[in-house]
């Protein structure tokens, strides 16, 4: 039987957390809204999306001031990026201004789905790790461009469940669990959860990580779905070890029908 409580660590470039949820920092009331519900959520990691977020300007309220980085490991992307180019030079100017060589990267296709373009994301990705950057993929759910980015030398492999912001949930259950299966990196959902039913689902699959923002950031309660998104988390993730029962195309009782009086 397998124990839970000795389940491996989620490991990312030899950085190791204890928590499987990662969190973003855009589309909250507040960035202080935004530490409390990372905090609700048990995250130890926040995507900051460097195009959008002030890191800089002490004239206006800061990110840092509320989400420290002494506190949670952030993890710089490329949000807002549409080419390998224009990805590679944002993430070359967050080493030069923060230090961050773990990184995620994303470079869009279109504004309209925001949609990877694959193409110019393996370029961006094989650019990145020649000079020195720990590089965490947004991609699409396709298994060959996500083996190509692993063999690459990407150290996270991040599908889409579905759209970005769509709240959409898992669309290709079949393909993020192929994904799964070929990944010698930890491979980690990427946009479109919705609810803590769609987090839980990513891990039941065998994912190791998931990311959100939108789902949090715009429910009702944010701080509360924090909460609901950090035991779904820890469910999926024990319902994947555990081993669910066989699917059956009929009923099976619980009680033998054997012995009946």
């Amino acid at each position: 039987m397998t124990d839970t409580l000795t389940d491996k660590p989620l490991i990312v470039a030899g950085r190791t957390f204890s928590s499987r949820l990662i969190v973003g920092t855009g589309k909250y009331a507040s960035y202080a809204q935004n530490a409390e519900a990372a905090r609700a959520a048990g995250a130890e990691m926040v995507t900051v999306a460097l195009r959008r977020v002030n890191l800089s300007n002490p004239d206006e309220d800061r990110l840092q001031d509320h989400v420290s980085p002494d506190e949670f490991t952030y993890l710089p992307n490329t949000a807002g990026c549409f080419t390998a180019d224009e990805a590679v030079r944002t993430l070359r100017l967050a080493r030069e201004a923060g230090g961050w060589d773990l990184v995620k990267l994303e470079v869009l296709a279109d504004q309209k789905t925001l949609y990877p373009d694959m193409e110019e994301t393996l370029s961006a990705a094989k650019a990145l790790i020649k000079d020195g950057f720990e590089v965490m993929v947004y991609c699409s759910d396709d298994p060959v461009y996500a083996r190509k980015l692993e063999d690459a030398g990407c150290c996270a492999i991040m599908p889409l469940g579905s759209l970005i912001g769509s709240g959409l949930g898992v669309q290709n259950p079949l393909n993020i669990r192929l994904i799964v299966e070929q990944s010698r990196v930890p491979v980690i959902v990427d946009a479109g959860v919705g609810t803590a039913s769609d987090a839980a689902q990513a891990m039941e699959l065998g994912c190791d990580g998931v990311l959100m923002n939108t789902a949090i950031a715009e429910a009702k309660d944010p701080i509360l779905m924090a909460s609901a998104m950090k035991h779904a988390v820890i469910a999926g993730r024990q319902a994947y070890l555990a081993g669910r029962m066989a699917r059956k195309r009929y009923a099976d009782p619980s009680s033998p029908l054997a012995g009946l009086i």
